[in-house]
């Protein structure tokens, strides 16, 4: 099977390095990739917003199956416009891809199929949203409706800061993603991501993780696209993730399938564990990076037969493998994320490989031959470990052996599981 993968980031490195391992896959593509990307990949020139290039470009290659790596091009339609010219795609529909295209939609969704989540408004001018910040008690949590590349989100400790962070996003902080505006309550607890794979009526589970999205060690300053993560995260207990999936999942895949805009792909659940029990934070259409990163490293199955299975309806009887061993990322970015980036700064990958880990492109570029940084998150360096904690170790060893001299990163991936091991 030809495959044709799109996207650029550290994601689409980890899906590409899977997707050359399936046995299924004879040739494969990817637009427009990186570095990294190339090393796996056919690099291509292909533009995702023209559909029409896309879909000629499949015909010519005779792909059999499209991955969309990023959210973008889904809530653009892209998967609408090659299923319409008869091409595999795996990743949701237009319509569907609105969980993760607007808050509200995803909130409004949660209210009439009875998923547990924060209670919320939806508003959609300034004087409004002041209005509704009375409903609330501080924190406040303020979330753009539209994309925003991960952050998009204000958790404001007072209602003066809540008055100010309402008036930078209304004011066109966030673009076109920021002309609405949804405010939640404040759920206390552990945040957990959990990824399910569906063909629009089966859904299978397709494992866990933890994401650390603050820029600062020990969970503090803005939010970022993230940070790092681990998988498995064993604070969703097998007993939780029942829950999650009959409570939340099962009923979220009914209730779009029943509105007539099936899910087909991988639905990615960001949870809050409450003391009430699981609660939806907010879903993505896409695997999330650097979770991704993570689940590829843990996967034994073929990668490119699952997401076939998915696009075609045929779900029925697939089991994801992976491994029961921890999986540990760390991102290293560029000076001055998730702010404006340094970019073009020299890496030395040197015998970080030699570690034990593998090392998935996400912000690089070849400069006269040389990589250079090339975007705010640039690597993710990935072990395997039977813990948190010798993953974490094995890890940050690779990391150190790298030369990136205009790059930091936190140095407490997985902090909260590592303290619980030691007990």
């Amino acid at each position: 099977m030809y495959v044709l993968l799109l996207g650029s980031g550290g994601r689409e490195h980890a899906l590409a390095w899977q997707l050359r391992q399936a046995p299924s896959v004879t040739r494969l593509f990817a637009a427009p990739g990186n570095p990294g990307i190339a090393e796996e990949a056919e690099l291509v020139a292909l533009d995702v917003t023209d559909h029409a290039a896309v879909i000629a470009f499949c015909r010519a290659e005779g792909i059999g199956l499209v991955v969309i790596g990023p959210e973008a091009p889904l809530v653009d339609g892209l998967s609408d416009s090659l299923r319409a010219a008869g091409v595999p795609v795996f990743g949701p529909s237009q319509a569907a891809a609105q969980l993760e295209g607007s808050k509200g939609f995803t909130k409004d969704l949660c209210a009439r199929a009875g998923i547990p989540t924060a209670g919320y408004v939806r508003t959609a001018s300034l004087a409004e949203a002041r209005a509704a910040l009375a409903r609330f008690a501080a924190p406040y949590v303020l979330k753009a409706d539209g994309l925003a590349a991960g952050k998009g989100v204000v958790i404001a400790a007072s209602l003066a800061e809540a008055e100010a962070a309402l008036a930078e996003m209304f004011g066109g902080a966030f673009g076109a993603a920021g002309a609405e505006v949804v405010i939640e309550e404040f759920m206390e607890g552990e945040e957990v991501s959990f990824f399910a794979l569906t063909d629009g009526e089966r859904v299978v589970p397709f494992g866990s993780a933890q994401d650390h999205k603050r820029v600062g060690e020990g969970d503090v300053g803005p939010n970022t696209g993230g940070m790092g993560a681990y998988s498995p995260a064993p604070v969703l207990t097998p007993e939780l993730e029942a829950r999650v999936m009959a409570e939340i999942i099962a009923p979220t895949v009914r209730t779009l399938r029943e509105d007539g805009t099936p899910y087909s792909g991988v639905l990615f659940a960001g949870l809050m564990l409450t003391p009430e029990g699981p609660k939806l934070i907010e879903y993505n259409a896409r695997f999330g990076d650097p979770e991704c990163q993570v689940l590829m490293m843990r996967l034994e199955s073929d990668l490119a037969q699952i997401m076939l299975a998915c696009a075609q309806g045929e779900l029925a009887g697939v089991a994801p493998a992976l491994r029961d061993e921890t999986a540990l990322t760390v991102v290293m970015a560029a000076k001055g994320y998730p702010g404006a980036p340094e970019k073009g700064g020299a890496i030395d990958l040197g015998s970080a490989g030699a570690q034990g880990a593998k090392i998935f492109h996400a912000g690089t570029a070849r400069k006269d031959g040389a990589l250079v940084a090339n975007g705010g998150r640039v690597l993710a360096v990935t072990a395997t470990g039977a813990s948190v904690t010798e993953a974490q170790a094995k890890a940050y060893a690779a990391v150190d052996a790298i030369d990136f001299p205009t790059g930091f990163c936190r140095r407490d991936i997985g902090w909260r599981e590592v303290a619980r091991e030691r007990g």
